[in-house]
């Protein structure tokens, strides 16, 4: 279909009928030119309706103007589906509420743009949920689960997406309503209701024939639910129709009791195909899921926590309680004929572990463990069960054959395999070796009475290769179909019907070619071989920062804290993958490292670093965004909090020579202001006070003594103090620790010397260069850098570990410091080998001591930085011993270094806050502990904590030493 009229036609009619919004701008535009998928369209305009009738307002403009029109809700799809060319409709803004919840009748109604967790969330208060769960449920919505008939690991026991829909309410393009049920067409206008029964009754030998018997057959479309066996179903035959049909406004939807205890079976076995055999003989003990996956998936530290085995199939089962979950799980392992190990998992805690590295597995499959690319294309197909493990023994030696590697996994006890392979889709040749494997495969899956799809549907990656499933003449009624509801062509184009080729619109084919393609740049991204393009290609588009489960509601990621606060894509990490990718593509962004479109988008990005860890393929956003500050800056003048918080170490240098008259002056309302307006800071942060000591010089006056004073003063003589023999640690005076904060790096002393460790500083000024990192001034940040590195080299030589009280300092020398420099100077790596945090230090040279026993709770948060790049694992271990019970908040404190003081992002910095450690201050007990290692955390709670105070870990400890009585072992 061909779009009529121009561009501002279209969008000025568009803005006089819809009361939602209309974006044409660049930057949305490209913000949904991809899903999930392989493929890339470029869209006319993305329209978030308000209601249903903003839907039909939108489907007659395109009527008028001849533009097709794309259904869009979370864009995980990942065959293509969620792409157009026309206009692109965003169900996710506004059409996303849950309208009503019947536990009585165990219905839900609901907008399509409602993510599936959140459903979840509001059905489990009835003890109830929606049985089908992608591995995307917290971001997948049910309008996108409808067009795609999702079903998810639960589907052995409550089957997929199309056996829980009760109701439809859908639009035409032409602006038709049907209401679509599972029992009878009534509900369909006399057009569509007369034609889809002549369709059935036409062909009943054909549509009682030709479809292949599995649980996971999605490919197609539905015909056969409109036999009169069946009750002509129309819900059924258009659940799954991947938005070729119509616009779904609203549904009803069925909802199953949930079990009130689970418990999970991993039972090993020697390879995937023995694991894929026995799936399907555990079915009739009724298990809640059968997921399986081997270990060239899990990878070294997670199959360390399996039991032995090269595969491992994954079996939860349910009970009125724990005890009837555990024996479920049981009777599961002793029925597990030729496993070679088991383990039964009753912890919840250990269960969303294990769960999380099948969830993940989407991301974490693109990356084969040498590291090359992997993609989707052939994710998700489906054989009878019985026949799983044959074909999984055929299916990788066809990868052999065609020279391609892949993981397998997926929903072993339906005989549903997804696997990422590494083709070169940006290679010609790799490109044409994709479309040989892939139609090998389908002749492969057809051989073995499979589905093309179980899952994700067929859109472009496998609608092309359906005649060889269905044949001729099933094709031709799906034409039919088609054509009965969409006459004009103006639903999804090019999916499922007359598709676009499979190598056809790859996403990969705008980007620029390897190898003259290669993008200068700063960093050396040495996990993508210093290639900046494909770094951005890592992200797949699955979505994980999109996630709508909150850290305050129990989550553990830190990603993506300015999208949890403005629910906008353009600020999500996907989102701002999107803007760069279409950046180096220069079709729709056309400004280069200059692109606007990409600074607004990075502008609120917090660097927090969350995505380097909580993403599945580890995009690393914080580093992204340092790289495009660095070109889009080069030769400019940049914004005054550049100048200012990135230059804060020489700035604080100069300062602390006047501590008591720059503090003065600070407290002063008119010069504070006009302090703050000239440093680019905003004005409802204060400026944070100089100490009036710099830790160096406490430590020149005090801490080489025979003995040293501690945090309040009184001459100490610690164990283990200079010249006993004991393990020497270098403490750095990072910028924070020496001139905001000393306190910390007193009390780190007066703790480290009490475990027995020799403590000394480093000879000379150092600096990670952080605050030039995070400003994106990396030549500076890389002479910095260099010079740290001439100070510290005997130190290195001799080994000695380097203790880094501030996360974030210690998160920069660990990965920034070594991806800035490379493998051009060797002593990167070794600096970055040496560091320690404050616990890991404790935990790693003085393993015997005891820290004081303090018996309170704690509550505070965990730095991002450490969370993202160094883990918090010696921290808990260390709360642990000293009676701090408890868990820290995870998620972002909002203030982020530079970013919550900069002019501009307050807002946005004091909602982060509130997600997640805001609540826990006010609900924590009164004698509450509160921690925070990183400076921005401790101020953040300053300043919105209502009265709370935050200190280091090692301020608390030291305190708690003080508190002994003398002689008291390790005070």
């Amino acid at each position: 279909m061909t779009g009529g009229g121009g561009a501002g036609g279209l969008e000025a009619a568009l803005r006089a009928a819809v009361r939602g919004e209309v974006e044409c701008d660049t930057g949305a535009r490209a913000l949904v030119t991809m899903d999930a998928s392989n493929y890339r369209r470029v869209p006319r305009a993305v329209v978030a309706p308000a209601d249903a009738d903003d839907v039909a307002a939108v489907l007659a403009v395109c009527r008028d103007h001849a533009v097709p029109v794309t259904a869009r809700g979370g864009g995980t799809s990942i065959a293509g589906q969620a792409l157009g060319t026309g206009v692109v409709l965003d169900f996710t803004r506004h059409m996303n509420r849950l309208l009503a919840l019947d536990p009585q009748a165990l219905t839900a109604r609901v907008q399509p743009g409602l993510v599936l967790d959140d459903l979840r969330r509001a059905a489990a208060r009835h003890g109830l949920t929606f049985g089908p769960d992608p591995s995307t449920h917290s971001r997948c919505t049910l309008g996108g689960m409808i067009g795609n008939n999702a079903c998810g690991a639960h589907s052995v026991a409550w089957g997929t997406t199309a056996d829980n829909v009760r109701a439809l309410d859908v639009l035409t393009y032409r602006g038709e309503t049907a209401v679509l049920g599972t029992r009878g067409l009534a509900g369909l206008p006399d057009r569509l209701r007369g034609g889809l029964t002549a369709l059935a009754d036409d062909h009943l030998a054909l549509l009682r024939t030709g479809f292949p018997r599995l649980p996971r057959r999605i490919s197609g479309y539905a015909l056969d639910r409109l036999l009169p066996e069946h009750g002509r179903d129309a819900a059924r035959a258009f659940t799954g129709s991947e938005g070729t049909l119509g616009i779904l406004t609203e549904a009803t939807v069925a909802l199953v009791p949930a079990p009130a205890a689970r418990a999970l079976a991993v039972v090993g076995y020697a390879d995937e195909s023995a694991a894929a055999q026995a799936a399907h003989l555990l079915l009739p003990l009724r298990p809640l899921t059968v997921e399986g996956m081997a270990a060239d998936l899990v990878g070294g530290a997670a199959a360390a926590e399996l039991p032995r085995g090269g595969a491992w199939l994954f079996v939860e089962t349910g009970g009125g309680g724990p005890d009837e979950a555990l024996a479920h799980a049981r009777e599961i392992c002793r029925a597990a004929d030729g496993a070679t190990g088991h383990a039964v998992v009753a912890d919840p805690a250990r269960q969303r572990a294990l769960w999380r590295i099948r969830e993940d597995a989407a991301g974490t499959a693109t990356r084969m463990p040498d590291g090359t690319e992997a993609w989707p294309g052939w994710e998700d197909c489906a054989v009878p069960p019985a026949r799983l493990g044959a074909y999984l023994r055929d299916f990788r030696a066809l990868l052999a054959d065609h020279g391609l590697r892949g993981a397998p996994y997926g929903h072993f006890g339906e005989g549903c395999v997804h696997v990422r392979i590494d083709f070169d889709l940006v290679d010609p040749a790799g490109v044409a070796r994709f479309r040989r494997f892939s139609e090998d495969a389908a002749d492969l899956v057809v051989a073995h009475g499979g589905s093309l799809s179980g899952e994700h549907g067929d859109g472009q990656a496998r609608a092309e290769l359906l005649p060889k499933m269905y044949g001729p003449e099933m094709m031709t009624l799906f034409s039919y179909f088609k054509d009965l509801w969409d006459p004009d062509g103006g639903m999804n184009p090019g999916t499922l019907v007359r598709p676009a080729l499979i190598d056809s619109n790859l996403r990969f084919a705008a980007l620029p070619s390897k190898p003259a393609g290669r993008v200068a740049v700063e960093f050396t991204y040495p996990g993508d071989g210093g290639d900046f393009v494909a770094a951005v290609r890592r992200c797949v588009g699955v979505a994980k920062c999109r996630s709508s489960a909150s850290v305050s509601g129990g989550g553990s990621d830190v990603m993506c804290p300015s999208y949890r606060v403005t629910g906008e894509e353009r600020h999500s990490t996907r989102g701002r993958a999107r803007l760069l990718h279409e950046m180096l593509a220069g079709e729709v962004v056309t400004g280069g490292w200059r692109a606007p479109e990409v600074k607004e988008a990075l502008d609120l990005c917090l660097s927090c670093k969350g995505c380097r860890s909580d993403c599945p393929v580890e995009v690393d956003m914080a580093t992204y965004k340092s790289e495009f500050l660095s070109h889009h800056y080069r030769r400019r003048i940049r914004p005054r909090s550049h100048y200012s918080m990135g230059w804060l170490p020489a700035w604080l240098k100069i300062a602390h020579r006047f501590a008591p008259a720059v503090n003065m002056l600070g407290r002063v309302r008119s010069t504070a202001w006009l302090a703050k307006r000239f440093a680019g800071m905003t004005n409802e942060r204060d400026i944070p006070e100089l100490a009036r000591e710099t830790f160096t010089r406490w430590w020149q006056r005090n801490a080489t003594d025979e003995g040293h004073r501690g945090p309040g003063g009184d001459r100490q003589q610690p164990r283990g103090g200079p010249g006993t023999g004991a393990r020497t640690v270098v403490l750095w005076p990072d910028t924070f620790t020496e001139h905001l904060t000393p306190s910390a790096g007193r009390a780190a002393v007066r703790v480290l010397r009490a475990a027995g460790l020799d403590v000394t500083l480093p000879p000379g000024p150092v600096c990670c260069g952080l605050t030039w990192v995070s400003t994106g001034q990396l030549g500076r940040a890389r002479t910095v850098m260099r010079r740290t590195l001439d100070r510290l080299e005997p130190l290195l030589d001799a080994g000695t570990p380097l203790v880094v009280l501030e996360p974030s300092c210690a998160a920069a020398l660990r990965a920034d410091l070594p991806e800035l420099l490379g493998t051009d100077d060797p002593r990167a790596a070794r600096l970055a080998a040496s560091v320690r945090t404050f616990a890991e230090a404790l935990e790693e040279y003085a393993p015997d001591w005891q820290p004081p026993r303090l018996d309170r709770t704690a509550v505070g948060q965990t730095h991002c930085h450490q969370h993202a790049v160094l883990g918090d694992a010696a921290d808990r271990r260390l709360r642990e011993r000293a009676g701090l019970t408890g868990d820290l908040t995870g998620g972002c404190c909002g203030l982020a270094g530079n970013f919550g003081f900069e002019a501009g992002h307050y807002e946005v910095s004091a909602a982060c806050a509130e997600e997640a450690l805001l609540p826990a201050l006010r609900a924590a007990p009164d004698d509450a502990v509160v921690l925070a290692d990183g400076f921005s955390c401790r101020t953040q709670i300053a300043h919105l904590g209502a009265g709370a105070t935050a200190r280091h870990l090692a301020e608390v400890l030291a305190a708690g030493l003080d508190a002994q009585p003398p002689g008291t072992p390790g005070g």
